[in-house]
């Protein structure tokens, strides 16, 4: 497979997963807002800002609808839901001779559905909206294409975007201290209350929910299943890997993380629950770059090599 159509292959799943996730964190924190009186609007509003990856703007109060234009409908903003979309359509574009037709026409649609502007009131609408045109789109490649290559990389891509977007919401958890969303919250958010409901058997719990959304290994959207499931990939892409130990550097990387969720104790974890989160956002983000630079080499300048005299 061409390098150019792996990596846009890639970047569609990591796109598709973002602007899900982006959806499910602001929804969870907006409506918080909108909730609870006594959060300072302003600093939870660039908290979160920050925690998505967003640049804080100086020197202006920071609302509710700041948040949806800057995180949600903005074109040209990198950590947007608009953005996200538009580049898992334009990667689509690049790729066309190997995106299925049902894919493209779900992306394009969803592109070209995509509001420029989101009333406060209408915006729990707009990210349910979002989330169902993702769960298209990953439908669509699920159930109709070869589990070749291609599959691969957009799992790839699907599995490293997952895990740091769970971090991200964990993460988010603390920062509005107290006043902060509820574990069931972040549970729902997630789609996560029902699967913890028959794993636990009780009301949400600070270490059981957590426990849960870090470590689970049977719910999808853990760190520990999105982590387990992007080296599992990477494995399939290499074909002498685990012969002689790990030698690729985006497998070493997660495997790094991995173990140092899976073997610290958990209450540890929660004692600095941002700082761990920060670490699994810096692994996901570290093997991205190792990845392209094996599969997608773009500064690599083509030699001409003669005949042997």
């Amino acid at each position: 497979m061409l390098s150019r159509i792996a990596e846009s292959l890639f970047w569609i799943g990591r796109y598709v997963e973002r602007s899900d996730g982006t959806a499910r964190i602001l929804d969870v924190h907006l409506q918080l807002l909108l909730e609870d009186p006594w959060i300072d609007e302003d600093t939870a509003c660039r908290s979160l800002v920050s925690v998505m990856g967003g640049e804080v703007p100086d020197g202006q109060h920071l609302g509710r609808q700041d948040v949806i234009t800057l995180l949600a409908v903005d074109r040209t903003h990198p950590a947007s839901i608009a953005y996200a979309i538009g580049a898992a359509r334009e990667n689509a574009r690049r790729a066309r001779e190997i995106v299925s037709t049902e894919l493209w026409e779900c992306l394009n649609a969803t592109y070209t559905g995509m509001p420029k502007r989101v009333a406060g009131d209408k915006s729990h609408s707009f990210f349910r909206w979002v989330r169902d045109r993702a769960a298209l789109a990953i439908g669509v490649v699920e159930s109709a294409t070869s589990r070749d290559d291609a599959w691969l990389f957009f799992s790839l891509g699907r599995a490293i975007e997952r895990a740091d977007m769970t971090a991200r919401l964990l993460a988010t958890r603390s920062l509005t201290e107290a006043s902060g969303p509820s574990w069931t919250t972040i549970l729902r958010s997630c789609g996560a209350y029902e699967a913890y409901l028959r794993s636990y058997r009780g009301v949400p719990s600070t270490r059981n929910a957590a426990e849960f959304l870090l470590l689970d290994r049977l719910f999808p959207r853990s760190i520990m299943f999105a982590v387990s499931r992007a080296e599992e990939h990477l494995r399939s892409l290499d074909p002498n890997s685990g012969r002689v130990g790990v030698s690729d550097r985006a497998q070493r990387v997660l495997g790094q993380i991995r173990s140092e969720l899976e073997f610290r104790p958990i209450a540890e974890i929660l004692e600095d629950l941002p700082k761990h989160m920060a670490e699994v956002q810096t692994a996901t983000s570290e093997a991205s770059e190792a990845i392209r630079r094996r599969y997608f080499p773009t500064s690599a300048v083509p030699v001409w090599i003669g005949e042997n005299a």
